[in-house]
């Protein structure tokens, strides 16, 4: 082999990893874009708070869609194009919300920006595809830890930039972002060393549940201005229910499902979806109301910088607690692992909404959800594997992920859905209204401990003695989730 080519190819096996931690860092920064900005937004386009709501919920509904999906097509021969599609995807969808001259503009831009979302899966099998074993395993570790990190820091940097510039400043520095992740990885990610296409497209049924959740949310929206009992919200909640009744019967009947929804007969996997969903409500519930009553100057009247700030407690604990698993699982066992977090994060909301009129205060509610969410969201993946044959572990991993993702997107809607409820046609929600929507989230994660006590799924696994080969694929599939490893002492 010529010197320059082996020259080259060790420049491309230096760049690897670095190269898909790079891609990670930027989806997880750029799919956090917009939640700091809803009130400049808001004001920039003389549009409500509920409206400008869908600046985000947009970017979390097509990533619970897109997950799955773009997870079958990259799970075969295609898996550099698509991750190139994806990066040029998120790129033009930068671009278009900086360039939006309306709303709806705007909305289409973030929608496209969603795509990143489903892009953890691909850079964790690649790193799990590329190397060797015994490197794989801290490669993915790390970047589901940059997946985590990057939410928490892309609302300061959103912040940082929107405050010394403008919001479509924000939007341009993802689109720039975008690109370079585009670049990086056309330079430097392999194909993938398997050429078998595993699995087919449940199309059909991306639609039907992107349909349903769309629906209801926009009756959750409008519900307001066009009244509970109007003919428009009574036909979308009609809509929603219809869709998501034939996607359930399309789950059922089609050989590759979007999701495979017999696995809810087991106990396990109903606690892990259930309270994922509901955690995953109150979370992006909290996260939404949170970088709002900072900023209002009915609230705390604070910049976007430090409203993005706020996160970072959630984002660093959310990180440091899911380590600490083991030892919780250890002394409480593990049925009471999933209550205590969700316990904790309740605790956080209501300690909120009892005071809320303090800087301090709205950091150490995130704190505190970072710390319940940490334990939380890295005992449900262990539930679940532990309950299911090994051959069903990706199908029972793809439908928490779209649950969890569900509970996102429904959470961002249901935020403003609730200011509304308790506050009537005000054009600012007052902080009372703020206050009462964080005890509802308080008592969504009440709910969900209770959901998860009463229906124990059996222990959290352990990893055999000399099943490490095993147990390192079993994590790439845990990771491939998007969602924390979890370790054992």
């Amino acid at each position: 082999m010529p010197a320059t080519v082996q020259a080259r190819t060790r420049v491309r096996e230096r760049a690897f990893v670095p190269t898909l931690l790079a891609i990670g860092m930027v989806v997880s920064v750029i799919s956090s874009l917009g939640a700091p900005l809803i009130p400049t937004i808001a004001h920039d386009m003389h549009a409500s708070l509920s409206a400008t709501q869908w600046s985000l919920t947009a970017t979390l509904l097509v990533g619970a869609v897109a997950s799955p999906l773009v997870g079958r097509l990259g799970d075969g021969p295609h898996r550099r194009r698509v991750l190139l599609c994806c990066l040029a995807l998120v790129t033009l969808g930068g671009a278009v919300a900086a360039l939006a001259g309306s709303l709806s503009v705007l909305v289409l831009g973030r929608a496209l920006q969603g795509v990143g979302l489903a892009l953890m899966p691909l850079t964790m099998a690649s790193a799990r595809d590329h190397l060797p074993p015994e490197r794989a395993g801290g490669v993915i570790a790390l970047l589901s830890v940059i997946a985590a990190v990057g939410v928490g820091l892309g609302y300061p940097i959103t912040g940082f930039i929107a405050e010394h510039a403008d919001a479509s400043a924000a939007f341009w520095f993802g689109a720039f972002a975008g690109a370079a992740a585009f670049v990086v990885a056309a330079a430097f990610v392999p194909g993938p060393s398997s050429t078998d296409h595993r699995a087919g497209l449940d199309v059909r049924g991306a639609a039907l549940v992107g349909g349903g959740v769309l629906a209801l949310l926009l009756a959750l929206e409008k519900g307001s201005d066009w009244g509970w009992s109007a003919a428009s919200t009574l036909g979308l909640l009609v809509l929603a229910v219809v869709l998501l009744a034939l996607w359930t019967l399309n789950e059922l009947r089609v050989e590759h499902p979007l999701v495979e929804l017999r696995l809810v007969r087991r106990r396990a996997v109903l606690t892990a979806n259930v309270t994922g969903l509901v955690l995953g409500i109150s979370m992006y519930l909290g996260i939404s109301l949170v970088t709002q009553i900072v900023q209002l100057p009915s609230g705390m009247h604070e910049t976007v910088f430090v409203a993005g700030l706020t996160l970072l407690p959630l984002s660093a604990l959310s990180t440091a607690s899911s380590r600490l698993l083991p030892r919780v699982r250890a002394h409480t066992g593990a049925r009471a692992t999933i209550p205590i977090g969700a316990t904790v994060i309740a605790v956080a909301m209501l300690f909120f909404a009892l005071t809320g009129d303090a800087l301090w205060q709205a950091f150490v509610m995130m704190g505190l959800v970072g710390l319940g969410l940490g334990f939380t969201f890295a005992a449900m993946p262990g539930l679940i594997v532990g309950s299911v044959p090994r051959h069903e572990t990706s199908s029972a991993m793809s439908f928490y992920q779209v649950t969890r993702y569900v509970g996102f997107s429904v959470g961002s809607g249901l935020a403003v859905t609730l200011l509304r409820a308790f506050d009537g046609d005000a054009a600012v929600p007052t902080t009372s209204a703020y206050d009462k929507t964080f005890a509802v989230g308080g008592a969504l994660c009440l709910a969900a401990a209770a959901v998860a006590w009463m229906l124990p799924g059996g222990a959290l696994p352990s990893a055999p003695a000399g099943a490490g080969d095993e147990r390192a694929v079993e994590e790439g599939e845990l990771a491939a989730a998007g969602l924390p490893l979890l370790e054992d002492d």
